[in-house]
Formats: C-alpha cells, structure tokens, sequence
C-alpha cells in the first residue's frame, strides 16, 4: 500500500467551511418544513401588538373619559327628573365652582330662582331648604362637566407633547373636544329656554344636550376599544353585511335616546301608562298623532306622537338586534363577533323591558334613571361591537 495523500491546511479550512454549510441547509430546510404558512394578519397581529402596549395609558384615558361622561348623563337625567335643572339661573364658567357658601349668598340666588316661571307656577311653596336640594343637582352636574373638561384636556396636553398619541387620533381627539366645548354652550342655551315665559326647558333643546352627550361618549368608546385588535375571525365576504348591521344599529340607537330626549322634556312618560296599547290603540288614529298645525309640530309637541314614535323605535330596534345575531351567528360562527351581536340583543332587549317597566310605574326616580343608564350600555355596546367589524374581528 503506497502512502496516504498529504491534505493542507488551506484544504482543510474548505472541507469544513462545506461541511458546516450543509449543516446550516439542513437544518434550515427542517425548520421550514415545521414553520406554519406565511399569514398577513399574523403579520399586522404581531406589529400591531406592541401598539397596544405603547399606548395603553390612552387607552385607560379614554376609556375613564367615557366612564366620566356615563356618569354625566346619569346625573343629568337625575337633574332633570328632580326638577333642578333651572335652580342655578346664571351661567358662570369659572366663579360657578364654587357654590354658595353664606347665609347672604343662597338667599340672593333663592331669589334669582323666585324670578322665573317655574318657581312660580310649580314651585311657590318652596322653602330654601328645598332650593338647597334642587340646587346641589344642577351644581354637580355642572362641576362634572367642569371635571370631564379638565380630565379630557390636561392629559390631551401631555400626551401629544410626549408623543404618545397613536396615528391619526390627534384629529379625532380635537373633534371630541370640540364636542364637549360645545355641549357646554349647549347646555346653557337649554337652560336659558325654561327661563322665561315656560316652567321647563325646551324639549327639543334637551334631545340635542342630551344628543350630544351620546355622541361623545360614541366618540370615546370607539376611540378606546379601536386600540385593541386582534386577528379577524370573520371571512372577507361576510364583513361588509356585518358592518351595515352594526351601523345601521349605532344610528338607530343614537336616534332612539334622541327621541326619549323629547318624550323626558315633554314628561310623555307620565301620560298614556298602558302597554302594549297606548290611549287605547296599538296604532293611534292618524288625527290624533297630527292634532296641531303645522304638521311638523306633532313630532316635537304632540304628546302622544312623541311617546308612540319611541314606542315603535324600540320595537324596530329589537327587531334590528335580533336580526343582527341570527345573521352573525350565520356569517361568523365562532366568532367574537357573534357574541357581540348576542350581547347587543339581550341589552336592548333588557332595555326595552325597563322601558316598558319605567312607564307603567309613571316614571319614577330609580326607573327613569335606570331606563337612561341602560341607553348609553347598549349604545356603548353596539358602538364597540362595529368598531370590533371595522378592525376585522
């Protein structure tokens, strides 16, 4: 046997180097065959993951702010339903804080409220501990709006100069902003109507207060609930008759506490207290629900319009809910969003009956209270529901 061929160094260094690249192939190729297939939505679920730990101190801020403004609505229906909305008869944006503090001061505001017609003619027995009562309604309820303002602008401020805000919400957050500012000059242009010449507020004046609080709180939920995503659930093809439900839903909500607006400032709840009939009909005569001139006043001024319009508002809105989950749990079985739809229609439907249960009693204070609580949960709900489908989930 002749000698073993010599291998140099320099041989050696490629005979390793290919060994430790096929090594590294192999490898490679085995972990390919256990990886699973490319998913876009894995993708932006993964990039959008970090967003919602960024950013989780706006959530908790916005999510506060609709907290706030929840409790807003609930003392004004509480203002509202104790007759205590007209007892601070002056708008003062900032010396209003604070309430008054002597002897000499209350009575100088007990007899601003003398003034108006309301004490007058629904109230002349009223002593100052009374007017103590109502007034301490309408002040908090002030000094909250004071609070949601101050809680809404201070973080705003700090936020957007940390750079904390996510994309494309500094607008967003202006337009809400814009809305309280606005609510508040809202809110004293209602007052200022049961000032003079009338012994409540316009009730087409509160619809829109109280409109517009509904609206912000919208805002808010749709804000906070938009910075939580996940992977969607739902086939492309199925998203957009979802979507419309879910839209369609929001607005016929929001148009119904529009309408129970109008039946609160009109007190059409302390009349008609049957169900299901009301003044004896399922469906009242035509020249009952158009008895004033012109025909447009009847929707505003017509009691029992006013009160049969939001009776067959609610029925088309648990009608619109049910569909909603029979058709979701058709498009979407599995999904979060079937849930949701589920979710909406036991609130409306809880809602309805609280309705039902508020009017029967003739209105008092726990149910009518309740009945405006539950209005802003459903709409809570339904407004996070389509903002899930917007998001794809």
């Amino acid at each position: 046997m002749g000698p073993l061929p010599t291998v140099s160094s320099a041989q050696l260094t490629l005979l390793e180097l290919y060994a430790g690249a096929k090594t590294f192939i192999n490898r490679r190729q085995e972990t390919c065959m256990t990886e699973r297939p490319y998913d876009p939505i894995a993708i932006v679920e993964s990039d959008a993951a970090p967003l919602s730990g960024r950013h989780a101190a706006v959530a908790i801020w916005l999510w506060s702010l609709a907290g706030l403004v929840f409790l807003m609505v609930i003392v004004g229906g509480a203002t509202r339903l104790t007759e205590s909305g007209l007892s601070i008869t002056e708008w003062k944006p900032m010396a209003g804080v604070i309430p008054p503090l002597s002897s000499a001061e209350w009575l100088a505001e007990f007899e601003n409220y003398k003034k108006i017609p309301q004490y007058t003619q629904l109230f002349p027995d009223m002593d100052l501990r009374g007017f103590k009562f109502i007034f301490f309604f309408e002040w908090t309820h002030r000094l909250l709006g004071r609070l949601i303002g101050a809680a809404m602008v201070l973080p705003l401020i700090f936020f957007w100069a940390k750079g904390l805000l996510p994309p494309g919400f500094k607008p967003k957050l202006l337009c809400v902003l814009a809305l309280g500012a606005l609510q508040g000059f809202v809110g004293w242009w209602m007052v200022k109507s049961g000032l003079s010449d009338r012994v409540e507020v316009a009730q087409e004046r509160l619809a829109i207060h109280l409109l517009l609080a509904s609206l912000t709180f919208a805002a808010l939920v749709w804000l906070a609930a938009s910075l939580k995503r996940r992977v969607a659930q739902i086939p492309e093809r199925r998203l957009p008759e979802l979507r419309w439900f879910a839209g369609v839903m929001v607005l016929l909500v929001l148009l119904q506490i529009g309408l129970g607006g109008l039946v609160a400032g009109l007190r059409a709840g302390r009349a008609f207290n049957t169900w299901p009939l009301i003044d004896g009909y399922f469906w009242p005569p035509l020249d009952k629900l158009t008895l004033l001139t012109p025909l447009w006043r009847n929707f505003l001024d017509n009691i029992l319009l006013v009160q049969f319009q939001h009776r067959m508002t609610a029925y088309a809105l648990l009608a619109l809910a049910l569909a909603q989950a029979l058709y979701a749990s058709r498009a979407g079985v599995g999904s979060r969003a079937v849930r949701r739809a589920w979710a909406v229609a036991g609130l409306v439907a809880v809602q309805a009956s609280i309705g039902v249960t508020t009017l029967v009693l003739v209105v008092p204070l726990w149910a009518g209270l309740l009945h405006q609580a539950f209005a802003m949960i459903v709409l809570g709900m339904a407004v996070a529901h389509a903002q899930a489908l917007a998001n794809a989930r």
